[in-house]
């Protein structure tokens, strides 16, 4: 950098400073995204110590300070004039340059009306399109300050060197030409991406940016380059050495090409020559895209530049001795990559077709994994890493077999969906995986699928069975839908039925008599290969249809015996029973927020919100997180499996591969017997919305009938009480993501992905609450609880959701919906069925009275039901749709 571009830059002290510079170091601590330190002070209002955090920076070596006050709980703009005006105050801080961070365009105005001196802005792009990208230029240059300028356009993030290019080469043409913004003032950030992650598109990102810095700065004058080199080494956390070096040697390259800024933390940087020469040729290696091979043999090395040296004890390669037969057996089994196509090309030369191979060695494998995973010596993690192993053998043998139009045969097809209206597919993606383990074609519809082309499908590609999934109770209803439609089309086929709302008892009751073939309800994927082996035997399907119809007879028989384990009431003597509270002498907490907040939040902070109970389930390992991992049956395949997770998590959190969006609000409210009032405004006269809600409607000689609306102060009472609602959701990009590992024959990594997504969904519901209880909303202000009480619920206030047993109907989501305008601000849509969308998404209600509690409506009576129907303005027949889980079968 010359002295007249270092001019440009700041025109105090620093300028010969800066002017003399090869590499402007950008400190980051001041960031409340990227500093919990700072982020605890920043939220305790302790200014003056947050000071100290950007003073420590600049006597440390940092020539720019970057800023970011983007906190959902923070009133950011407010923050940012604040510390921006102290440290004006400071003349220690104000010689260097500031750096204005933030996504919010109002944030970053505020702040450069209060820098005195030459700042630059972080960050603006083409994402939004040309008309917004040069009216926040114009205004940056009206205020006489730097731009980052992201490699982002409408498309996306770039990634290659020549999309890289392409969107900076197009900004620079459009602020230098169209407004005539100085060259000088532009910092381009190609985007640095973490390399040797284990996929292979990510193997070139460092030298696409090196390239692209390269052609940056032969081809627009005067434009300078930056970045966060810390994402370069993502995959390596944990093993600082090694981070170091790939921080140096990213540096060195990048540095020769051009690069002459970026966000670096001198403690985790290497001199270049002192770096061993083995780790720094393995590291060279994988920065520079060398050989396909690098990244393995820098995790080869890894392990002794750690821990005080010690190498991790070497795979024992026996194995490899063995027969091609019974090594494809073992790599199978054990779900090993390394050496397959090595031993399907030696299985293929001594076979005599290669779909021999298929049908011998590797089906034989298979039926070992198939025979251990039903006899529960193999866990459906291990099942799915198998099929993993299999798709990447047939992949490869899949041009011989064209090369001699053989096809393999199978032992029968199945055409898999998840039914209209529903957008949950993580079960049906794991018994489609298992299926396939025991040579079943599948074919995957994937989700909300109307009946007509799944019937259609199925007579295209004559399958021999269909099955359907759902999650949602209105998914029950599609269900019995298709059923009829099969009868009336005078379908053959079995039928299988699988969802967390399906059971054997709705199926017996409600599916099977509509359709005279054999409806099977499949509660997991283990059980689904039995029912499939047994339906597609000829000699077996008929004994076992028979069999399956006197087993639900006898269900059916059972279910109209039942009676309710307590009598039935009256909805007026459920009333009359209704929660009892002194309300004369309460008053409810008044919000610090009134109306709708948009939220963003990243991963790595709600991943220690994370239950992780619930993601062993998914892969059918039951067991209470943490000890699940010491168990003595399943504790080795837990371990291996939230490992596994571990290291997707940290892959999502530094590239950003999913999104967390949410919105919240909190408004003025009142209960209206079993409804609830929602207001404009503090005067309590202009009613919205209204909220309605079921009332439990048996008898209660030990407690009272509750309804949601008791925990809400009567508009008789007088007492100005309030309702809040949320929307939030993990799985922007999630099913994206899974598809592309599942087209690279991942199945894996593919169903780990909405694994995760959910949980973090639900992570960023736990957080959310917590920020509300104690800040938003601020009920419980001084509330610390660990994550495990989190989870057991032991906070004050309740957050039920549409379509859970407190709020069993699900179409009051779309309350939620209009009164946040949830779609605007999350892109989360709601089916004609009331799923979410993206499906790792949760909404719900929040209630802060200190006795609030969760509770199951459970059955209601035909009184109420009736009475609910006049309420929300509909038909009974609609009525009796919506409300049918609780409604006597």
């Amino acid at each position: 950098m010359n002295k007249q571009e270092a001019n440009q830059l700041d025109n105090d002290q620093e300028v010969n400073e800066l002017a003399s510079s090869v590499f402007i170091n950008v400190g980051e601590r001041t960031n409340v995204t990227g500093s919990a330190m700072f982020k605890r002070l920043i939220l305790d209002g302790d200014y003056e110590k947050a000071l100290d955090v950007a003073r420590q920076q600049v006597e440390n070596g940092a020539q720019i300070i970057d800023i970011n006050m983007d906190e959902a709980m923070l009133d950011s703009e407010a923050a940012m004039i604040r510390f921006l005006n102290l440290i004006a105050s400071e003349p220690d801080i104000s010689r260097v340059p500031i750096m204005i961070d933030s996504s919010k365009w109002s944030v970053i105005e505020a702040g450069l009306k209060c820098v005195q001196g030459k700042s630059i802005v972080n960050s603006i792009s083409l994402k939004e399109g040309e008309e917004n990208f040069l009216y926040q230029a114009k205004l940056i240059k009206r205020y006489g300050a730097a731009t980052v300028v992201m490699a982002f356009d409408e498309v996306g993030q770039a990634d290659t060197e020549a999309r890289k290019y392409e969107i900076c080469e197009r900004s620079y043409k459009l602020l230098t030409e169209k407004i005539g913004f100085p060259p000088q003032d532009i910092i381009f950030d190609p985007n640095i991406f973490a390399v040797a992650t284990g996929i292979e598109e990510h193997n070139n990102y460092a030298v696409d940016f090196i390239n692209a810095t390269r052609r940056i700065r032969q081809n627009l004058p005067h434009a300078h380059i930056s970045g966060g080199l810390s994402n370069v080494s993502f995959s390596f956390r944990g093993n600082n050495p090694v981070r170091e070096a790939m921080h140096s040697v990213f540096l060195f390259h990048a540095i020769k090409a051009g690069m002459d800024m970026g966000i670096v933390n001198a403690g985790q940087l290497e001199v270049y020559d002192q770096i061993p020469l083995e780790l720094r040729d393995a590291v060279e290696d994988v920065i520079l895209n060398r050989h396909p091979e690098a990244t393995d043999k820098l995790l080869e090395l890894a392990p002794k530049y750690q821990g005080g040296g010690k190498v991790q004890e070497k795979e024992n390669l026996e194995w490899r001795e063995l027969p091609v037969n019974k090594r494809l057996e073992y790599a199978l089994v054990r779900g090993i990559m390394d050496f397959i196509e090595e031993d399907t090309e030696a299985a293929r030369l001594e076979a005599e077709k290669p779909l021999h191979v298929i049908e011998g060695p590797l089906m034989d494998g298979m039926n070992v994994v198939g025979d251990l995973f039903g006899e529960g010596k193999m866990f459906l993690p291990q099942v799915v890493k198998s099929a993993r192993v299999m798709k990447k053998a047939v992949a490869y043998l899949n041009p011989f077999i064209e090369l001699e139009k053989d096809q393999s045969s199978s032992n029968g097809k199945i055409l898999l969906a998840t039914v209209k209206g529903d957008v949950h597919d993580i079960g049906k993606n794991i018994v489609g995986v298992v299926l396939q383990c025991n040579n079943f074609e599948i074919i995957d519809l994937g989700v909300m699928v109307p009946c007509a082309k799944i019937l259609q499908v199925a007579k295209e590609q004559n399958v021999d069975m269909i099955g359907l999934s759902g999650l949602i109770t209105p998914s029950l209803d599609e269900m019995v839908y298709v059923a009829k439609e099969m009868q009336r089309l005078n379908f053959d086929l079995p039928l299988l039925i699988g969802g967390a709302t399906t059971s054997k008892a709705h199926t017996a009751v409600k599916i099977e008599q509509n359709y005279q073939h054999p409806v099977v309800y499949v509660p997991n994927a283990s059980r689904a290969v039995g029912v499939c082996q047994k339906l597609i035997s000829a000699e077996n399907r008929a004994e076992f249809a028979a069999q399956l119809s006197q087993d639900y007879e006898n269900v059916r028989i059972q279910h109209a015996k039942k009676k309710p384990r307590t009598k039935p009431v009256t909805l007026a003597q459920a009333r009359a029973n209704a929660f009892s509270f002194d309300w004369a002498s309460y008053a409810p907490p008044k919000p610090t927020f009134l109306g709708v907040k948009p939220i963003t939040v990243g991963l790595d902070v709600l991943r220690a919100y994370i239950d992780w109970t619930p993601f062993f389930l998914t892969w059918s390992l039951a067991g209470k997180y943490p000890r699940i991992l010491e168990d003595e049956v399943i504790g080795q395949e837990a371990q291996s499996v939230f490992n596994d997770a571990q290291a997707l998590l940290n892959d999502l959190c530094t590239n950003n591969l999913l999104q967390a969006k949410g919105v919240m609000g909190i408004f003025p409210a009142n209960s209206v017997v079993d409804d609830i009032e929602i207001y404009q405004d503090e005067e309590r006269k202009n009613v919205i919305h209204v909220a309605h809600h079921l009332r439990q409607q048996t008898e209660k000689p030990n407690g009272p009938n509750y309804c949601l609306s008791d925990f809400i102060a009567p508009k008789t009472s007088g007492k100005a009480d309030y309702l809040g609602a949320f929307a939030v959701t993990a799985g922007v990009g999630e099913d994206e993501l899974a598809q592309h590992y599942i087209d690279d024959g991942d199945d894996y990594n593919g169903i780990m992905v909405k694994a995760l997504a959910d949980r973090l969904a639900e992570a960023f519901a736990e957080y959310l609450h917590e920020q509300v209880r104690k800040e938003i909303w601020g009920f419980v202000p001084d509330e610390s609880l660990s994550n495990e009480e989190l989870i057991r619920e032991k906070y004050q206030g309740i957050r039920p959701a549409p379509g859970y047993a407190a709020c069993p109907e699900h179409t009051e989501k779309q309350l939620i919906w209009d009164l946040l305008d949830a779609e605007k601000h999350t892109g989360m849509q709601l089916t004609e069925s009331y799923a979410m969308w993206p499906g790792a998404s949760v909404s719900g209600f929040y209630f802060s009275h200190p006795e609030s509690r969760y509770f199951a409506v459970a059955q209601i009576q035909k009184d109420q039901l009736e009475e609910y129907a006049l309420r929300k303005n509909w038909t009974l027949d609609e009525a009796q749709k919506w409300l049918a889980p609780n409604l006597q079968l």
